[in-house]
């Protein structure tokens, strides 16, 4: 009889047990306070938005980082960062692996049939970085000649554009460091870079160069996507616009731009 008894307490506690942890899972998915942990997800290859200074430490830092906990402080979550392939970026969204992500990622209209995302907080330029040594002046001076892109991001979009009356050949990488690794070996004769992470990499390679792509600020704006009809959308939004009018965004690109 005791051992009866004591197999039915055991299974009640053992029900009890799972049905907290679904109630947490629950909570997790629904991106609520209960959790207070959200995981961002971001490509941590675009300094100074988000990158890792490997002098100094492992840790993902830069623009995005500081915009992503700053907001995350005033909505009471504590943030964390998670690495990967900008490629990948949407689709670990839509698997529920990360509750958003802040990496440069412009708004684009296909991008929104998978996402949400916030009002633009950074506009954005984009830069063909070549070597100072090259011939290419201009986007004309691109005919018959291979650029570089990273995969799945805005600039690659911007080289089909330019393929239209251009004729150029597109070859895509992972990695924006890998772009600029091509270039310094010769095998492409330039890449299609932001202009604000483009002028981080002539700081340190000398031998680099190029110029803006003039009257495309407005399609590659910067904005953090979320899986559809989050309730983080309009929280982060929310956040997002006292930033802007307190002046906290400017204070955050100062800081970044000017290291």
């Amino acid at each position: 009889m005791k051992k009866a008894v004591s197999i039915m307490f055991m299974s009640i506690f053992l029900v009890g047990i799972l049905a907290a942890c679904g109630a947490n899972d629950k909570s997790s998915e629904k991106n609520g306070k209960d959790s207070k942990v959200i995981v961002m997800g971001t490509s941590a290859d675009y300094q100074p938005f988000e990158y890792v200074d490997t002098a100094k430490s492992d840790e993902i830092i830069g623009l995005d980082v500081d915009i992503a906990k700053t907001i995350g402080e005033k909505l009471g979550y504590t943030v964390q960062v998670r690495d990967m392939d900008f490629n990948g970026l949407i689709p670990s969204i839509e698997a529920k692996q990360v509750d958003f992500v802040l990496a440069g990622m412009t708004p684009t209209e296909e991008r929104k049939k998978n996402v949400d995302f916030s009002d633009v907080y950074y506009q954005a330029k984009h830069m063909i970085v070549t070597k100072k040594d090259s011939k290419v002046k201009t986007l004309v001076d691109l005919k018959g000649k291979t650029v570089g892109v990273q995969l799945a991001s805005v600039q690659e979009e911007e080289a089909n554009n330019i393929k239209k009356d251009i004729n150029i050949k597109i070859e895509n990488r992972n990695r924006i460091p890998e772009l600029i690794q091509e270039i310094k070996a010769g095998r492409f004769e330039a890449a299609i870079i932001e202009d604000t992470v483009a002028k981080e990499y002539f700081k340190k390679n000398k031998d680099l160069d190029g110029f803006t792509i003039e009257g495309n600020a407005e399609d590659a704006g910067y904005a953090i996507a979320f899986p559809k009809d989050s309730k983080l959308t309009n929280d982060f939004n929310q956040a997002l616009i006292e930033m802007k009018e307190n002046g906290e965004i400017d204070k955050l690109i100062v800081k970044w731009f000017n290291k």
